[in-house]
């Protein structure tokens, strides 16, 4: 879930099965009470017709959360994080960063690294899009180092540099859940 409508739709199924739930959480659901077999098996199917997927063995559940963290960061937060980033996802999610990358590259094919390079540009492009910020803002926002840092990332991702993608109206974003 990368939404709020995602978490609506998602209780409105949980609603529609009888279902109690404490919390709904961009990828994660706290149900009340036990469910049956039977219960399981319809969440997952109602999961599933929404494009969701419902995980339950734990190294999975951890990869969500990673990719969920990230997606804040990226995309919610206003100021960039004054930690390096894996101090700030271990304390986040209270375990190792280097059994968290392992995990992450071997289940993803990707590093987490990877993963947060192709969420910053899709952030970086709905930012250009909106034209309210300058590329410096931009870069400052998004945690670079400095313009070139971001135009040259920007360009080994997309193959355009932040202005001339600007000009382009056909390759614009990506959705999140595809990155």
């Amino acid at each position: 879930m990368v939404s709020t409508r995602c978490k609506t739709a998602v209780k409105e199924e949980l609603k529609k099965l009888g279902l109690h739930f404490i919390v709904v959480e961009l990828g994660e659901v706290d149900i009340m009470e036990d469910i049956s077999a039977d219960q399981r098996e319809q969440l997952k199917i109602a999961l599933s017709d929404l494009g969701f997927e419902l995980i339950d063995d734990r190294r999975s559940v951890l990869i969500e959360k990673i990719k969920h963290v990230v997606i804040d960061m990226v995309h919610n937060m206003d100021e960039p994080i004054k930690i390096k980033f894996s101090n700030y996802l271990s304390e986040k999610l209270n375990h190792d960063y280097t059994y968290m990358s392992n995990l992450f590259s071997e289940v993803q094919g990707t590093t987490i690294g990877q993963f947060i390079i192709l969420n910053k540009i899709e952030r970086i492009k709905e930012l250009i899009i909106y034209d309210e910020l300058t590329i410096s803002e931009i870069a400052w926002k998004m945690n670079y180092s400095s313009v070139a840092h971001l135009s040259n990332q920007f360009k080994k991702v997309t193959g355009l540099s932040p202005s001339h993608f600007k000009l382009l109206k056909d390759k614009r974003r990506s959705p999140i859940d595809e990155i």
